[in-house]
C-alpha cells in the first residue's frame, strides 16, 4: 500500500486508518497504486500534484489523490497506464462526489468514498473462462 502522507494534524489516526482501507480496497479491485495525500499544497496545487505523482514509484500505475482543505483544491493525477482504465471521466465524477462531502464539511468521508468510487471504475475485470484447452 502507498502511504498516506498528510500535513501536519490533517486526520486523527482513526481517519487516516479509514482512508487507508479506501486506499487499500480501490488498489485490491483495481490493480493500481493509490497514493493521498492530505495537507498544504507547497504551490499551486495542480503542480505539486503532478510532482508528488512523479515521485511515486511505478507511477504509470499509479493514482495521486491531493486534498488541500485550505484552499479547497482537490486534485487526481494518474499514470499513463492507470488512465488507460481510469478515463478523465471518471475521475472528474469521483471529484465531484469527494468535493459535494467537502461542502458538507466531511472531508474524510469524501475521501474515502471518492477512492472507493476510483478503485470501481478501474475494476479489473473477473476472468469467467480461459482459451486454454
Amino acid at each position: 500500500m502507498a502511504p498516506v502522507p498528510v500535513g501536519e494534524d490533517a486526520l486523527t489516526y482513526t481517519e487516516l486508518a479509514e482512508v487507508r482501507r479506501a486506499v487499500d480496497n480501490a488498489e485490491s479491485v483495481s490493480g493500481l497504486t493509490f497514493s493521498v495525500f492530505v495537507g498544504a499544497a507547497e504551490q499551486d496545487p495542480r503542480a505539486y500534484a503532478l510532482r508528488l505523482h512523479g515521485e511515486l514509484p511505478r507511477r504509470e500505475r499509479a493514482v495521486l489523490v491531493l486534498c488541500d482543505p485550505a484552499q479547497g483544491a482537490l486534485e487526481i493525477v494518474t499514470g499513463v497506464q492507470a488512465h488507460r482504465v481510469l478515463p478523465d471521466l471518471e475521475c472528474r465524477l469521483a471529484a465531484a462526489s469527494m468535493r459535494t462531502s467537502f461542502v458538507g464539511g466531511d472531508i474524510v468521508g469524501g475521501l474515502v468514498n471518492g477512492i472507493q468510487q476510483l478503485g470501481e471504475s478501474a475494476r479489473q475485470p473477473r476472468m469467467l473462462h480461459s482459451s486454454r484447452r
